[in-house]
């Protein structure tokens, strides 16, 4: 058994294919399967179910599959010291970031990093909060930008700012004439929302918990965009993040009455990696942004 073969292991499981996992792994189907075969040979079990259709880990192969993600964790730990100790602010940084955030700060902090990190090679990934977390816990990624709170008592989180709400409608809303909203101005109203999976979902929720509005049942958006051209086309109103206000003929903002509800953004990253100094440079990057948007 070799790192290597872990590699194709978890590449199948992931995939749940043979030929997809060889794509990922660089190499020929007929390899990788002889290369599992020889594994399950070496440790005297099966680790995949196989059919013509499916291709599934067997019980003792979820916990040996579990097992070889933690060593290879591991063996990037290694390498992160060693290429750490030649020049912490040199290499790649897989940076994560949540859909209705990745476009907003991303554009503001990749020419950030190009001039104060010119030796990091930036690989940028937006997937949903969950996904995220599965990654920075896999060793997929290296950090990412994410939403408070976040329970995980391996992860070291550093808030960096507190993002607004604002109200969004058509401009010809009864609410346009108003400087700010109250609670009460939005009872018997529905709030356009994203569909499941959407961390911002679960925060607008709160907003309309506490607003003591309701939500619009029969729509629900894919993207904070088409969220922003519902509100726009009169289907109804909707929150957005200060972040990704956009003016817009015919489309509306107005903030709320104090406290306005927000949302903390923080950069997350693992408590064992030895790559701090690099993200603690990432902090005052983001701040720096913020401080001019602000």
């Amino acid at each position: 058994m070799n790192l290597r073969d872990l590699h194709y292991l978890i590449a199948v499981a992931d995939l749940r294919s043979f030929g997809q996992a060889a794509e990922r792994c660089f190499i020929s189907q007929p390899t990788l399967s002889t290369q599992i075969k020889k594994l399950e040979e070496a440790l005297g079990v099966q680790l995949f179910e196989r059919s013509n259709k499916k291709v599934l880990p067997t019980e003792i192969g979820e916990r040996i599959i579990a097992s070889a993600r933690r060593i290879l964790k591991e063996e990037q730990t290694i390498r992160e010291l060693a290429a750490t100790a030649q020049d912490p602010l040199a290499g790649n940084l897989r940076l994560g970031a949540f859909p209705t955030l990745a476009p907003y700060l991303f554009p503001q902090l990749v020419p950030i990093i190009r001039r104060e990190l010119p030796k990091i090679r930036l690989m940028l990934i937006e997937e949903k909060t969950d996904a995220l977390l599965r990654q920075l816990s896999s060793g997929q990624i290296d950090a990412a930008l994410l939403a408070m709170p976040v329970e995980d008592e391996s992860l070291h989180i550093t808030p960096l700012f507190e993002d607004e709400f604002l109200l969004a409608f058509a401009c010809g809303h009864p609410l346009a004439e108003k400087t700010f909203v109250k609670p009460d101005d939005l009872n018997g109203l529905s709030l356009l929302l994203l569909d499941e999976g959407h961390c911002l979902r679960g925060q607008a929720l709160q907003v309309c918990r506490m607003a003591g509005i309701s939500e619009e049942q029969d729509v629900r958006a894919t993207s904070l965009e088409t969220l922003r051209q519902m509100a726009r086309a009169g289907t109804g109103i909707t929150l957005i993040p200060a972040i990704a206000v956009r003016e817009e003929d015919g489309l509306c903002y107005r903030p709320f009455q104090a406290p306005q509800p927000s949302r903390t953004i923080a950069l997350v990253w693992r408590k064992t990696t030895a790559r701090r100094v690099l993200f603690e440079k990432l902090v005052l990057s983001v701040m720096a942004i913020r401080r001019k948007t602000s």
